[in-house]
């Protein structure tokens, strides 16, 4: 894990085109993968697009309880990304080229389980066209529940073609779609939560249009942060090197995939962020930091952790601890 003093970027949601599609999974394995009854979920709701003559975007729904997904092309491993994410673009492809693509999830024993359907996509031809495409207009945005929106928006134009429309939330890509579509539905948000997203449209060159204009909207419902707050937060304080430090531990949230990044707020303000690699704690977390050399003082923390949609989830419960007393 690795300690910043400005929140990371984060992360993305889960993501889907046009009509939600129902499906379901199985587990199996074979002697060679290890204990199949313990491997990890099939991904399911996976689809892949291209993105322009050289890129393909995939994207599948999240499996439970997993630490990494792989992305193959064909027979190989091309993409490895943390659990919080479920999306990733293929680069360094041919134009007009169709490519198959599969998607695995490991656990954090390292199990590997089984490979997901085939899905296809092929590469746009090659252009030579430096004009990007007009940004897309008509954008708007409906909350479809709490967890939910669907955007819609009207065809950008360009010389050779739209290739695909990126779409953002906030300043971070979350998806993409083929350049016939004009909608999108975003999910694995947060009820009683603001949102902004845009659109921008992207030619077989990679060339990028301005972004469309923003859409912000709320999702019905509240959330008072307690279903998303860590919880059993301890505070106590140690002595080293002559300068007293602060010992935190709590239980992380429980949510669909490992909160990989935490914010520490010390006396009302935010101290630090937390940001873990693909091993984070599922069970209790723990984490000491400086807090000066003198003695008596008497400080106030809570944390919070960022959600795999990138936004904040709620405060754990505020303690006190004052250095010096060991608690």
């Amino acid at each position: 894990m690795r300690e910043v003093s400005v929140p990371a970027l984060p992360r993305r949601c889960a993501l889907f085109c046009g009509a939600l599609l129902l499906l379901t999974s199985c587990g199996w394995g074979s002697a060679a993968d290890g204990d199949g009854g313990g491997l990890p979920a099939v991904p399911t709701g996976v689809t892949a697009e291209a993105g322009s003559a050289t890129t393909v975007h995939v994207m599948w729904n999240a499996v439970d309880d997993v630490r990494t997904y792989e992305v193959y092309r064909g027979g190989t491993l091309v993409k490895e990304v943390p659990a919080a994410e479920r999306m990733v673009d293929v680069t360094r492809l041919r134009p007009s080229t169709s490519y198959v693509f599969t998607v695995r999830a490991r656990d954090a024993e390292g199990r590997l389980g089984p490979p997901s359907r085939e899905v296809r996509a092929t590469t746009a031809a090659a252009v030579d066209d430096e004009s990007a495409p007009t940004r897309p207009g008509d954008v708007e945005g409906r909350a479809v529940g709490s967890r939910a929106v669907q955007l819609t928006w009207s065809a950008a134009k360009d010389d050779r073609g739209v290739v695909s429309y990126d779409v953002y939330q906030g300043d971070t890509k979350v998806h993409s779609v083929g350049g016939a579509q004009t909608a999108a539905v975003v999910t694995g948000l947060r009820a009683g939560t603001r949102y902004s997203f845009t659109v921008r449209a992207r030619d077989a060159a990679d060339n990028v249009s301005p972004a469309g204009t923003a859409v912000r909207l709320t999702t019905p419902g509240t959330d008072d942060g307690r279903a998303t707050a860590p919880t059993k937060l301890r505070a106590a304080s140690h002595r080293a090197d002559g300068a007293y430090y602060l010992d935190l531990s709590w239980i992380p949230p429980r949510t669909e995939t490992p909160v990989t990044e935490y914010q520490i707020h010390l006396d009302g303000r935010a101290a630090t962020s937390l940001v873990y690699g693909a091993d984070a704690p599922r069970d209790r977390a723990e984490y000491s930091f400086y807090a000066g050399r003198e003695a008596g003082v008497t400080h106030r923390v809570r944390i919070r952790a960022r959600l795999a949609d990138g936004t904040w989830g709620g405060f754990s419960t505020e303690r006190k601890v004052t250095t010096g007393t060991g608690r």
